[in-house]
């Protein structure tokens, strides 16, 4: 499993009107590609000296070749919906690969009382 990130400062001077894109069509156009199965968007509670705030949003894909697909097939047309906020925004893009994952109810019912 891999983990698409892409991290994303944006100017207060857009910033609802992008957090409502991002909500309502950015984030479900990405999953409508078929190419991830979920999204989770964070924001990033650390001050920036650059100001504006900033998000984290990773996507979840069963593999490296599904995210080359994106790549080819959906990545830059996506990217250039957002022209409406060129210049006003900074992102960086991250491939994570999903090493393991625990959950605290696996963990509770492997305790030894």
């Amino acid at each position: 499993m891999y983990i698409y990130n892409v991290t994303i400062n944006v100017e207060q001077v857009i910033h609802d009107r992008w957090l409502q894109w991002m909500i309502s069509e950015h984030i479900p156009a990405m999953l409508a590609t078929g190419k991830f199965s979920k999204a989770l968007m964070t924001r990033v509670v650390v001050e920036e000296e650059m100001g504006g705030t900033t998000y984290s949003v990773q996507y979840t894909t069963d593999s490296k070749e599904t995210l080359q697909k994106y790549y080819d097939e959906n990545a830059e047309e996506l990217r250039g919906h957002s022209k409406a906020f060129e210049g006003k925004f900074i992102a960086f893009r991250t491939e994570l690969e999903v090493i393991g994952e625990a959950h605290n109810e696996l963990f509770k019912n492997n305790q030894k009382s």
